[in-house]
């Protein structure tokens, strides 16, 4: 039986009968957990066996967004909290390899925590490089002002988090830093030349380019396609995407229910699709929506099936040696007295 190219969100700490049914008979490739899913550990777990016992595929990747600061579907009191992405690069000025160190011991402990509940892909680093006057809907998120910190930084995030048996999604690819508006409500229109896009916001991408996976920024960049946003643009996805930046990875778009897109969600689905997404995301658990986005979603064939196999052969079977505790404690260290 063919696997749709989705990945989708459930409205609870429990799966229904009709979402059961309904994961059954759709087959998504992977699943996204929010505050909504998550109330304990074993509550967690549960939900993640449920979900995989749906499609009958142990290792579906199970997505969260746990960034730290401000994004972050896991906190107090059964999960620790984790700085934001600025915190990592404000560390002392004069040692990068400790900010890198202590990047990569940060991811390493979420890889930490996200395994232990099933969930072995994690919606990090945000690569975007944030410009003066843009919308704060990145701010903090940004592990620098710099492409070249933030290539840095993401990198490290990376490896701790593969390093622990999670897969890392760079996003949102080609760059949200300029963005003026919150893709969530408004769709953001950068008119920067390419020139300055390939050299700024194309660049952190371009050296993370070896990623797996990839989530799209629903941006109009009208040096490249002044009409559609990257996550519908052919001409974004093939010649900055795939060509400018060499991302060969699995693409993934950003949310589809968010505002930045237009046109019904079957269309959605389709235009992202057809424009060189490999899989398309859905996340808010609307049963009638997640119908719709899989009217306009094809079965995971072709080079798409294979960037979705290449990716999830990603994943350590065997995490590296860890001492949780030991890290948990160099870590605090670190950030004692710079964030709270």
């Amino acid at each position: 039986m063919s696997i749709s190219a989705s990945i989708l969100g459930c409205a609870g700490l429990t799966l229904s009968k009709e979402e059961q049914a309904f994961f059954r008979d759709v087959r998504p490739w992977g699943f996204i957990l929010f505050k909504r899913n998550v109330e304990s550990p074993d509550q967690v777990r549960a939900l993640t066996e449920a979900l995989r016992a749906c499609v009958a595929r142990p290792d579906a990747p199970i997505l969260i967004d746990q960034e730290g600061g401000r994004v972050a579907r896991l906190g107090p009191p059964h999960w620790r909290r984790y700085p934001p992405g600025r915190a990592y690069g404000e560390l002392p000025a004069n040692d990068l390899l400790l900010r890198r160190e202590i990047t990569r011991l940060g991811a390493r402990l979420l890889a930490h925590d996200l395994s232990a509940l099933g969930i072995n892909v994690d919606c990090v680093p945000v690569l975007d490089v944030p410009s003066e006057g843009a919308h704060d809907i990145i701010g903090d998120r940004a592990y620098a002002k710099t492409p070249e910190g933030v290539a840095q930084l993401g990198r490290a995030a990376c490896e701790g988090l593969i390093a622990g048996g999670v897969l890392p999604v760079i996003k949102h690819i080609p760059g949200h830093g300029r963005a003026m508006a919150d893709s969530h409500h408004d769709l953001p229109v950068v008119d920067a030349s390419y020139e300055d896009l390939d050299a700024h916001d194309f660049a952190p991408f371009r050296v993370l380019s070896d990623m797996p996976m990839a989530m799209s920024a629903h941006v109009v960049y009208t040096a490249v396609d002044p009409r559609g946003p990257a996550t519908t643009s052919k001409r974004v996805i093939s010649t900055v995407i795939r060509k400018a930046i060499g991302f060969d990875g699995l693409l993934m778009t950003d949310d589809l229910s968010m505002k930045a897109l237009g046109g019904d969600f079957t269309t959605r689905a389709k235009t992202a699709l057809s424009a060189g997404c490999d899989v398309v995301l859905h996340c808010n658990g609307d049963m009638a929506e997640m119908a719709a986005v899989i009217a306009g979603t094809r079965p995971l064939a072709g080079r798409a099936a294979q960037r979705a196999r290449a990716a999830l052969g990603r994943i350590a079977r065997v995490p590296e040696p860890f001492d949780a505790a030991e890290a948990r404690a160099r870590f605090d260290a670190a950030f004692e007295g710079r964030w709270s």
